[in-house]
C-alpha cells in the first residue's frame, strides 16, 4: 500500500516489456501519430479553405479532427519518448493532467459523433426544414456544450482520484493514465469508485450511442420507405462515412470494457485501448475522404488549385 503523502509519480508498463520489440513499436507508433496528424489536419484545411463544405456536417466534422488530434497527441507522444528514454515515470501531476485532457477530447468525439448522427437524421427525415433545425447558432451551441460537458467530466474524473488517499501499487497496466484504471489503484472507496465509472459510462458514453442508435432507427425507417433507388443511395452516400466511424470507435471501446471485465488481462485491454486511441483517429481521415466525394474533391483542389473535379 502506498500513502499519497509519499507518492510522486506513477509508471506505465506499456505495451510490451520485450526490449527487442521497442524500436519496432517506436517506428509503428511515430508513423502512425504523424498519418493521424497530417490526415486529420488536411481535413481541417479543406473544410476551412472551400465554401463548398461551409455546412453543418463539415463544420462538425472540422471540430471531430481537431479532438482527434488533441486526442492522440494526449497519450502517443509521451510514450514515445518513455521508448526512446527507457524510463516509464510519469509524475503525480502529468498523470492528473494527462487524464483530465484524455477524457476531454474522448468524450468530445463521443458528444460529436452524436451530433453528426442527429445532423444526417435531420438531412434525410426533415431535408425541406434542414436550414432551420440545424442553423449555425445551434451548431456552435452543440460544440460549445460538447466542450463544456467534456471539461466537466475530465475535472470530475480528476476530483475522484484527489480523494483517494491510499493506492495498491503505482504500477499503471497501459501505455498512458487510463482514468479507469487510475482508480482502480485505490485501496478505499471501491464501490464508490466503481459506481462513479458506471454513472460517468451511461451519460457520457451510453445514453450518447442510444442517441445515435435512435438517429439510424428513424434512418433506416425514412430509407426503407423511399421508392427510388437513386434516393436510398444519397441517403446511404449521406451516412456512410459517419457510421463506419462510429462502429470503429464504439466498436473497439466497448472491446476494451469485456477484455478488462472478462479476461483481466493487462495487455489485451493495453491493445484495445491502442486500437481506439491511436488506430480510430488515424483511420477517420481516410474514411471520410475515400467515401465522401465532396471532401475528395476539396482535397484535389487543395492540392492542385484550378484542378477540375467535377467529374
Amino acid at each position: 500500500m502506498y500513502n499519497l503523502t509519499h507518492i510522486s509519480e506513477f509508471y506505465l508498463l506499456g505495451l510490451s516489456d520485450d526490449i527487442e520489440l521497442q524500436p519496432r513499436l517506436f517506428g509503428l507508433f511515430l508513423s502512425m501519430y504523424l498519418i493521424t496528424v497530417v490526415g486529420n489536419l488536411l481535413i481541417i484545411l479543406a473544410v476551412t479553405s472551400d465554401p463548398h463544405l461551409h455546412t453543418p456536417m463539415y463544420f462538425f466534422l472540422f471540430n471531430l479532427s481537431l479532438a482527434d488530434v488533441g486526442f492522440t497527441s494526449t497519450t502517443v507522444p509521451k510514450m514515445l519518448v518513455d521508448i526512446r528514454t527507457h524510463s516509464r515515470a510519469i509524475s503525480y501531476a502529468g498523470c492528473l493532467t494527462q487524464m483530465s485532457i484524455f477524457l476531454i477530447f474522448g468524450c468530445m468525439d463521443v458528444l460529436l459523433l452524436t451530433a453528426m448522427a442527429y445532423d444526417c437524421f435531420v438531412a434525410i427525415c426533415h431535408p425541406m426544414n434542414y436550414p432551420l433545425m440545424l442553423n449555425p447558432c445551434l451548431c456552435v451551441f452543440l460544440i460549445l456544450l460538447s466542450f463544456v460537458t467534456s471539461t466537466l467530466e475530465g475535472q470530475l474524473h480528476v476530483w475522484m482520484v484527489l480523494q483517494m488517499t491510499d493506492f495498491k501499487q503505482l504500477e499503471i497496466p497501459s501505455f498512458f493514465c487510463d482514468p479507469s484504471q487510475v482508480l482502480d489503484l485505490s485501496c478505499e472507496h471501491t464501490f464508490r469508485s466503481n459506481l462513479f465509472k458506471y454513472i460517468m459510462g451511461t451519460i457520457y458514453g451510453f445514453l450518447p450511442f442510444l442517441g445515435i442508435l435512435f438517429s439510424y432507427y428513424k434512418i433506416i425507417s425514412s430509407v426503407l420507405r423511399m421508392s427510388s433507388s437513386s434516393g436510398k443511395y444519397k441517403a446511404f452516400f449521406t451516412c456512410g462515412s459517419h457510421l463506419s466511424v462510429v462502429c470503429l470507435f464504439f466498436g473497439t471501446a466497448l472491446g476494451v470494457y469485456f477484455e478488462s471485465a472478462v479476461s483481466h488481462s493487462p495487455k489485451g485491454s493495453s491493445v484495445f485501448s491502442a486500437m481506439y486511441t491511436v488506430v480510430t483517429p488515424l483511420l477517420n481521415p481516410f474514411i471520410y475522404s475515400l467515401r465522401n466525394r465532396n471532401l475528395k474533391s476539396a482535397l484535389i483542389r487543395l492540392y492542385k488549385p484550378g484542378a477540375d473535379t467535377s467529374r
